[in-house]
């Protein structure tokens, strides 16, 4: 394809450019600085450090060094125990008690209370879907005693534990009370947290470096380490994150071994590097991750669902693998369902996605489509998702729309989505993303399919039926009263176009073959690994 064409040429030689590495030292390190640093190239800038502010996977992924969780997943995505000591459920399922582990503590050394988790658990519950949910079933939350606080709910909620422990986007990371008490709406720029490592404020350099330091007051858990669960050993004292938004450069570095781990290698670039016998090339995500689309709902011209639906049905999803992942289709799949493959409710939807411009340019003259201007705001620097914007920009431009590409940083993309303004002051009409594939499983977690309007995902599809239909998944009596409301639910918001699913893929991530400890996960978990 051409567009894959006109990539390689923007890309020098797997050679060029390492002299250039900004940030980074020479090869020639001393012994012991290598063995106590690893330094990791991450797959886009971090711009936000609030993982309840922002859903951008890399900010969560920050978010897991920094903060710790009351419960996580495990590797069949079953919840445990993590900062929390047990639970109880008393009261017919109306009021649950929480005990937290003895000796667990904050960065700045003060101990973490029941009345931080509270705090964080309030302020993630405005801006999560499935904190959305629990926070209907709510009553009242208290502490009892500073190790100990109570949920008192208003009707059982027997998804609780699958709420606190849900993985990936939109984490219920624990935060000091004071820090937890900022409104939901305003991010966050004060890293203190009670994780395995700690974040190094005088180091962070957005665009060059992000830089985090083993907390030694951090007091794992004696079970092994499964995904997000268990014990979080941090072995590598120190982690330093180098932002190389040139791809040819990243991987002369790991090359070079000037850097350990980069963690999305560009699909151009994989044969290149598995040359090298230094690299190891692992898909430690085996669930894989979801590309999407998402169209501002609120504004013209994806105000008026029929011009949304035009857009549907012009998407061929082989074209936006192709472009972002490459021709290797053991990679990836088509996807036409905003549940994924291999999850329980995927349903395949082709009557709705037929890959046709002619069927998108019929639909956009039936809905009296009129020249008007559509806005993709896109990043240059994000090779899994800048090539889905230009895939998009060109099929719309081909159907008949007036397609204005707006190219900046990923850091740019994710302020301007939070814009609810017309495009005409500094809004926008379409971006892409990806997302885990494990996010968006169920009804509960995904945002891609949920109603909320303005209190919910960027886009903000409001459906009141959506809505109704997912309490009353939570409150189904068994699982096959549940399949056929997510069915349905899936179904309404692809018709509606509340997202565009653009295909399903899994990544290679690549480093050097003297670390060791990597877990499987959608998230690259700093804890677990050693330099052999």
């Amino acid at each position: 394809m051409e567009r894959r064409t006109l990539l390689r040429a923007t890309l020098s030689g797997v050679g060029a450019g390492a002299a250039a590495l900004g940030g980074l030292s020479a090869p020639s390190l001393a012994q012991n600085t290598r063995a106590r640093t690893l330094r990791f190239v991450p797959q886009a800038n971090l711009t936000s450090l609030d993982p309840i502010w922002t859903t951008a996977t890399v900010t969560g992924n920050h978010g897991y060094y920094v903060f710790d969780t009351l419960y996580a997943v495990d590797s069949r995505n079953r919840p445990q125990p993590q900062m929390a000591e047990g639970h109880e459920v008393l009261d017919d399922g109306r009021r649950w008690r929480f005990r937290l582990r003895e000796g667990l503590r904050f960065h700045d050394s003060t101990p973490v209370r029941a009345a931080d988790c509270i705090a964080s658990i309030k302020r993630w519950c405005v801006r999560d879907p499935f904190g959305q949910l629990l926070a209907r079933a709510v009553a009242e939350w208290r502490a009892v005693d500073d190790r100990t606080f109570e949920a008192v709910l208003r009707r059982p909620f027997p998804l609780m534990l699958d709420a606190l422990a849900k993985p990936d986007a939109s984490v219920c990371f624990i935060m000091p009370e004071r820090l937890a008490s900022t409104e939901a709406t305003r991010a966050i720029t004060e890293m203190i947290g009670s994780g395995p490592y700690r974040f190094v404020p005088g180091e962070y350099n957005s665009g060059s470096r992000v830089v985090y330091e083993r907390f030694d007051g951090y007091v794992p858990r004696q079970e092994p380490p499964e995904r997000a669960s268990g014990g979080k050993v941090a072995h590598i004292p120190r982690i330093e994150w180098h932002v190389i938004p040139d791809a040819s450069t990243a991987a002369a570095a790991l090359t070079n071994g000037e850097i350990d781990w980069w963690e999305r290698p560009l699909s151009d670039l994989r044969s290149a590097l598995s040359r090298s016998r230094d690299i190891r090339q692992e898909i430690l995500d085996v669930e894989g991750r979801m590309a999407l689309m998402r169209l501002n709902c609120l504004q013209p011209p994806f105000d008026d669902v029929r011009l949304r639906r035009a857009v549907r049905l012009s998407v061929a999803q082989g074209d936006y693998m192709r472009a972002a992942q490459g021709d290797d289709t053991t990679l990836w799949n088509e996807c036409r369902s905003l549940y994924p493959r291999r999850t329980p409710y995927y349903r395949d939807n082709p009557d709705l996605m037929p890959g046709s411009l002619d069927a998108a340019r019929a639909a956009l003259r039936e809905a009296g489509y009129t020249n008007a201007r559509t806005v993709i705001i896109n990043p240059t620097d994000f090779p899994d998702i800048g090539p889905l914007g230009q895939v998009t920009a060109d099929a719309l431009r081909r159907a008949g729309m007036n397609i204005d590409l707006a190219e900046s940083d990923w850091g740019t993309v994710i302020q301007r989505r939070n814009s609810r303004e017309p495009v005409e002051r500094g809004g926008w009409s379409i971006f892409h993303t990806t997302g885990s594939a494990n996010t968006y499983g169920s009804p509960a977690m995904s945002p891609l399919i949920r109603g909320a309007g303005e209190a919910g995902w960027f886009g903000w599809w409001k459906s009141d039926r959506a809505e109704a239909l997912t309490a009353e998944w939570v409150d189904a009596p068994d699982e096959a009263a549940r399949a056929r409301l997510a069915g349905e639910i899936g179904r309404l918001a692809l018709e509606e176009v509340a997202t565009v699913p653009l295909g399903q893929f899994t990544i290679r991530t690549a480093f050097r073959r003297d670390l060791t400890g990597m877990l499987e996960g959608s998230t690259p978990y700093p804890w677990n690994i050693r330099r052999t």
